[in-house]
């Protein structure tokens, strides 16, 4: 009854033969830490550089030049090129091309000059506020140093004061208010979808053959593609009830406004639903039991949403780590939501 050590190894060593054999469980040991370690040493950025910007430019002048320099160098600011007129910039907007647009008026210069305090007009995709806020907030600070450069020698007393010689004036598009939950809520949409149909599936199909009813299965006079299709109809009918679910609940519980047709919406659901329940029967079918079907559900949620955008900014990446959020069937869905 007393305590045995010798026992205790016994026991100790037991499990470390069953690790040594379970090679799943044991590249999840080492892999879920590298994984995670590259992601957010190297892939996660919660303040985006480099955003995608056009320019409307009314008129080219010393200080026009001298404001985009200045966004340039900051490094929230990749100018992509120049637009003709802001119905240009809008459409840029609204189809994703760019994130900001700056607009300077025709009398930009003439108005400076006169100390009118002319404005800049930055409209931006603020459908994300994480992204777009500490881009925003340096280009209404940038105005100081533009004006300690330029504004020397007689145009000195434009700058007296302490005043700003010209206006940032800056238009949040889509997302006007800055509510999280218009960005959140949406995207919660993809997140439980990749959840629960990869687990859902994976877990459902090495059950059948840990109780040995595949081989039943398998036994009855149906084909293997009825079989399979007979197994992963009923999750397709889950899915697209979570997804009412979620769509009721922005709408009513959280006044997210929702423009398009829901028909399509539940289209590219279903799609999106169909790819996820491929991936967890690939995982099944590496998986030998519940267990080990359980952690590659995790391996391949944890980096699929972390790349997706919808824990942190998907601009913020680096350029190889947007190329690799894009082939994960959940960036695709997260955006078009």
């Amino acid at each position: 009854r007393r305590f045995s050590f010798h026992r205790w190894w016994g026991i100790v060593d037991k499990e470390f033969l069953q690790l040594r054999r379970d090679r799943i469980t044991f590249g999840m040991i080492v892999g879920i830490p590298i994984v995670q370690l590259l992601l957010f040493g190297y892939a996660i950025n919660t303040e985006p550089k480099q955003l995608p910007t056009a320019v409307v430019v009314g008129e080219q002048s010393e200080f026009t030049r001298s404001y985009l320099a200045a966004m340039r160098t900051s490094g929230y600011f990749e100018f992509v090129g120049e637009l003709a007129s802001e119905s240009a910039a809008r459409d840029a907007l609204a189809r994703g091309d760019v994130k900001f647009v700056v607009s300077f008026p025709v009398d930009f210069t003439r108005r400076l000059l006169r100390g009118e305090l002319p404005a800049v007009l930055i409209e931006a995709d603020a459908t994300d506020p994480s992204a777009a806020g500490p881009a925003l907030g340096a280009a209404r600070e940038l105005v100081a140093s533009v004006a300690r450069k330029d504004l020397r020698g007689a145009l000195a007393p434009l700058a007296g004061g302490g005043a700003a010689p010209f206006d940032v004036r800056i238009h949040r598009l889509y997302n006007p208010e800055g509510l999280t939950q218009h960005n959140i809520v949406p995207g919660l949409m993809g997140v439980i979808l990749a959840m629960t149909m990869v687990m859902m599936t994976g877990l459902a199909m090495t059950r059948e053959r840990e109780r040995g009813t595949m081989e039943n299965l398998l036994a009855m006079p149906t084909r293997p593609l009825e079989v399979m299709t007979g197994k992963i109809v009923p999750y397709v009918f889950i899915g697209l009830i979570q997804v009412s679910i979620i769509l009721l609940a922005a709408r009513w519980l959280f006044d997210v406004p929702f423009l398009g047709s829901v028909a399509v919406l539940y289209a590219v659901a279903l799609v999106y639903i169909s790819a996820n329940l491929t991936v967890g029967i690939t995982l099944s079918s590496i998986a030998q039991n519940q267990l080990q079907a359980m952690q590659l559900t995790f391996f391949y949620f944890l980096p699929s949403i972390l790349l997706s955008g919808f824990m942190f900014p998907f601009e913020g990446m680096p350029r190889w780590a947007q190329a690799i959020g894009s082939v994960v069937p959940a960036t695709y869905f997260m955006r078009s939501v």
